[in-house]
């Protein structure tokens, strides 16, 4: 809704869609987009997947001249699907992977127009976001997973629940982690030579078979580059004081 109240404030038309994408044909949203000429595409990597699934290439099908920036969000956008976009869709196109909540009312990294974009990367930090990555003990870390973490007060944080008049709630949410930091709890890793950052999927959601810490996105990321693997659920399964992983 904020992102639809911004565009209204610089005079952008907005357009939206109710219903499955794929119908009335797999093609709608692309239809649309030549169809009233849309020139930012918001949309998420599950419905690109199944556009890939089906073998959809949209840059021979459609003029889609008028589109170019596509956004993504909703879980992180895998290296292949950078491909696909690139391959199928169009070549000139800023292909940009957010992320950010709704409760934030922001997005803590996004696109930048003046810097290149790189295959399984978001490109870069917002203004006003002191995003870094901490490993376990609270120390940044650069080109290896760690916590998605906001050193410093950003603009857009909520400073209160309510039904939580002592704040217990809320410092339970972003605060427990580490004290009088945000953490949002998402795995990251930012790149110490381009800058961008890749989504490892969500931190509550952590695997530890054996002390190994990972994030199913890791596995999910792997397996959706297998056109033969409809879908799969990767979970964790308590043994004694251990953990194992099923597939």
């Amino acid at each position: 809704k904020q992102w639809y109240q911004r565009r209204v404030a610089i005079t952008a038309g907005i357009v939206l869609y109710d219903g499955s994408p794929m119908l009335p044909s797999a093609t709608s949203l692309f239809d649309l987009t030549d169809a009233c000429k849309i020139s930012i595409f918001g949309t998420s990597p599950k419905w690109l997947q199944v556009c890939e699934e089906k073998a959809m290439c949209p840059r021979s099908t459609h003029d889609l001249s008028s589109l170019r920036t596509m956004l993504s969000t909703g879980a992180p956008l895998a290296p292949h699907q950078y491909d696909y976009v690139y391959n199928n869709i169009k070549q000139d196109i800023q292909l940009s992977s957010i992320t950010g909540g709704t409760d934030i009312i922001s997005c803590f990294a996004s696109s930048v127009a003046e810097v290149p974009v790189y295959r399984g990367q978001l490109q870069y930090r917002n203004l006003g976001m002191a995003v870094q990555a901490f490993d376990e003990n609270g120390n940044e870390v650069y080109d290896s997973n760690g916590e998605l973490v906001c050193t410093k007060p950003f603009p857009s944080m909520p400073i209160y629940f309510g039904n939580d008049p002592d704040g217990a709630k809320y410092k339970k949410a972003y605060f427990e982690r580490f004290e009088g930091v945000w953490a949002h709890g998402d795995f990251l890793a930012i790149d110490s030579v381009t800058g961008g950052l890749i989504m490892n999927g969500r931190s509550d959601g952590t695997l530890n078979p054996g002390g190994v810490r990972f994030g199913s996105a890791e596995i999910y990321n792997v397996m959706d580059s297998f056109s033969s693997i409809t879908d799969s659920l990767c979970v964790g399964q308590k043994i004694k004081d251990d953990e194992r992983v099923v597939l």
